[in-house]
């Protein structure tokens, strides 16, 4: 194998696929990434079993070959090469590969690529194609919210259907749900659906580029795996097996007070009673003062305590339709979910100090966020 390669373009691919590299595994060639040859392309894989990373670059190959080398000591010196071009060699009967860029010249001892584990290839003829800003949106306003304990595996994954022309996902941790729909471009045939590892969209969201043109999502029959294309990347993640929760069925059908608010304004004043909440247990007080018959507009008033650091109380302006309510909340979660709400209004709709509030952006029927309330002792 001889390549020689752009140190940016290589520097940003090994950078990509090294998320999804074992850190700790008991096959030494898990933690190491795969380079190779393709077509006329360089191509970097990484994998854990169960998620995988490939990447391709546009290169000078002069020859064919693979092999793979450890990720952090190939990632560390890619990453301090200088700004030119970078020659890779390859010495097949020592499993050695030769890195030299300008005045520097490296030799990595690597294992034989044969040894690593087979990555899915997609059939991009039974893909679904997606538009690539509302999917990277979709994720972020709900993988968030899944559960990162292990010990319930299926609430660490976010639900995907599609349905016709309908998308839609899900996902909670037991204390919040938040909730995506959208349509897309190509109806599918047959509806879908399956459990994506959050992680797994998280790093596709992280990897999309803002001009990626396609992204095609394809499930390999009867592998149990998802794997999400694009022109010079693709993401392969492990499905997660189990039911999901009927989340809807907690959902209210209707609320007693409808508060509208600044989304912005509203996440500052999240942002300032965290500071005192997360010392204790993350709980804010909400109190919803509606608006008066003397046209006096309505409030919130968002308090948080604790007792080793202190107290803070911060007003929110708010029109208020309904009865007041004290509530509780946990204050982390609410700037999360209002991190990820992009409408200028947000609505805040509840019933009792002991039922769950409804999140969602004004004039957007898309994004819906159900939050538990917490005990006000």
């Amino acid at each position: 194998m001889k390549v020689n390669v752009k140190q940016q373009q290589l520097s940003h691919c090994v950078s990509m696929v090294s998320r999804a590299v074992s850190p700790r595994s008991t096959l030494p060639v898990l933690s190491n990434i795969l380079v190779k040859t393709d077509n006329g392309r360089l191509r970097l894989s990484a994998t854990n079993l169960e998620l995988g990373i490939t990447c391709w670059i546009g290169a000078r190959v002069e020859g064919e070959g693979a092999i793979t080398v450890p990720a952090r000591l190939f990632t560390d010196l890619i990453s301090n090469l200088p700004t030119e071009n970078v020659l890779l060699s390859l010495d097949h009967s020592t499993q050695t590969l030769n890195v030299r860029c300008g005045t520097s010249e490296t030799t990595i001892k690597g294992i034989d690529a044969e040894e690593f584990p087979p990555i899915p290839e997609p059939n991009l003829e039974d893909g679904v194609p997606l538009n690539v800003a509302n999917f990277k949106e979709m994720v972020q306003q709900v993988a968030f919210a899944a559960s990162t304990d292990e010990a319930r595996p299926v609430l660490t994954g976010v639900l995907l259907k599609l349905d016709g022309d309908h998308i839609s996902m899900a996902a909670t941790d037991g204390f919040r749900i938040s909730i995506r729909e959208d349509t897309i471009t190509n109806p599918v045939k047959h509806p879908i659906e399956a459990i994506i590892p959050a992680r797994a969209l998280n790093e596709l969201a992280r990897i999309i580029g803002s001009n990626e043109e396609s992204l095609i999502m394809t499930f390999p029959p009867d592998r149990g795996q998802v794997i999400f294309h694009m022109d010079n990347l693709e993401l392969a993640s492990q499905l997660i097996d189990g039911s999901f929760p009927d989340y809807r069925a907690i959902i209210p059908q209707s609320f007693k007070t409808h508060t509208l608010l600044s989304t912005a304004g509203l996440l500052k004043a999240c942002k300032q009673s965290e500071i005192i909440a997360r010392e204790g247990t993350n709980v804010a007080r909400l109190n919803i003062i509606p608006d008066s018959e003397e046209a006096k507009p309505g409030s919130l008033e968002i308090s948080a305590h604790s007792e080793q650091t202190g107290s803070s109380e911060v007003l929110v302006d708010a029109a208020v339709d309904g009865v007041p309510l004290l509530v509780a909340f946990n204050v982390r979660f609410l700037r999360e979910v209002l991190e990820v709400i992009r409408a200028d209004n947000v609505w805040l709709e509840t019933n009792a100090a002991n039922t769950p509030g409804l999140i969602h952006p004004q004039g957007d029927e898309h994004f819906k966020h159900i939050i538990m309330p917490m005990h006000i002792g």
